[in-house]
């Protein structure tokens, strides 16, 4: 028997190899047979880089950078090999990320994405042309206006004056001056790994559907979405491409649109992209079983989460799935009906959630073993 695991990371608690790892130790106790192939996932968001890291030959950069408040803080990007030449993949999470701040630090009205332009300007340096970037995680709603401040690009207001950092900066925006890279960095190959599909204003937009969880107040909301629009259209009349509309332009408050716009990037299915680099197709082809998990199912699975990626990739080659999560909040007619053979919890009692995390690994390889003692009894009843 072949089985192929490919969870995605149990947040705060365990790395996506780590769960692997677990539900491999724990199946193959019972299942001594069997022959395991353990695809560490990630859909755009933090994990991406360690997940290409698993399946590609690679070196970390270590670099220093500025940090939401524009505050040092040592970081990392990856440059890996693949059958093209060199790539560099950077986590915007890694520089401007929602976890480098404390909760009372939560603030969208001044945090910026320079961090996140200096790691492209050190690859860029460092000769690389082709970058993976993804956006999950962010701390920001600046339209990634930090970003290309660090690559050149100059924002200023009517007296001429650069208009400072964060997205409430944007409001006073006259004109823009392109970086003296541009046409350079409009020759890169750039591909984004986006999870979401919204635009970049309106009730659907970056500010509306993931201010609050940024630190933002429902009046600090409306005076954002004013100014991603308002740079919107200073964008346009400075004749670069107008994206404010396009899938994912409001990925991490508004990032994607300044990728599309000012660099021409292309936004892709995180999951998409890293399960390709992962090989993750052929392998769930020859497989007879097909495990995957994440920290919690919930209705958020389904919209391009790497267990809905997994399951669809296994229903195209009709190959089981069952998914080993921390926590399940998917009624059991709607996980069946979207196709999973069996759901679990790897929770084994109940406990305060330090304690949960805590125990996290041992909970997954106790599932496991279980489930692999259920298979092999079933087994054995069809052999009678």
């Amino acid at each position: 028997m072949c089985i192929v695991i490919a969870p995605d990371s149990f947040k705060e608690s365990l790395t996506a190899i780590q769960v692997a790892q677990a539900i491999k130790f724990g199946m193959a106790e019972v299942l001594t047979e069997a022959q395991f192939e353990l695809v560490a996932m990630a859909d755009g968001g933090e994990g991406t880089a360690q997940a290409i890291a698993n399946n590609l030959p690679s070196q970390w950069i270590d670099i220093q950078v500025l940090d939401p408040l524009k505050r040092h803080i040592q970081s990392k990007y990856l440059i890996c090999q693949d059958d093209i030449g060199e790539l560099a993949v950077i986590e915007m999470a890694s520089a401007s990320g929602l976890h480098l701040l404390k909760t009372q630090e939560r603030n969208p009205l001044i945090t910026s994405t320079f961090g996140v332009g200096q790691m492209i300007l050190d690859a860029l340096q460092r000769g690389i042309q082709r970058f993976i970037l993804a956006i999950g995680g962010s701390a920001t709603n600046d339209a990634g206006l930090g970003m290309l401040q660090a690559l050149g690009y100059q924002f200023l207001d009517m007296n001429g004056n650069d208009i400072g950092n964060g997205g409430i900066a944007l409001q006073s925006l006259a004109k823009i001056i392109l970086s003296p890279l541009h046409q350079q960095l409009l020759a890169l190959d750039i591909r984004v790994a986006c999870d979401v599909q919204n635009p970049l204003c309106g009730e659907q937009g970056a500010s509306h559907l993931y201010g609050a969880q940024k630190g933002a107040t429902a009046k600090d909301i409306n005076v954002l979405d004013q100014a991603l629009s308002h740079f919107a259209k200073q964008v346009k009349l400075s004749h670069l491409p107008d994206c404010q509309y396009h899938a994912g332009a409001g990925a991490a408050g508004g990032l994607g649109f300044a990728l599309m716009s000012f660099l021409q990037a292309d936004l892709l299915s995180g999951f998409t992209l890293v399960s390709e680099i992962c090989q993750l197709p052929n392998k769930i082809q020859k497989a007879d079983l097909v495990i995957t998990g994440e920290g919690k199912m919930d209705a958020q699975t389904a919209m391009g989460k790497v267990a809905s990626g997994v399951l669809k990739l296994a229903q195209s080659h009709t190959v089981p799935v069952i998914a080993i999560c921390g926590a399940v909040d998917t009624p059991k007619p709607v996980w069946q009906k979207q196709g999973y053979d069996l759901v679990l919890s790897s929770l084994q009692k109940l406990d305060s959630l330090e304690n949960i995390f805590d125990s996290a690994e041992q909970n997954i390889y106790t599932t496991a073993f279980n489930l692999a003692q259920a298979l092999q009894m079933g087994n054995k009843l069809l052999r009678k």
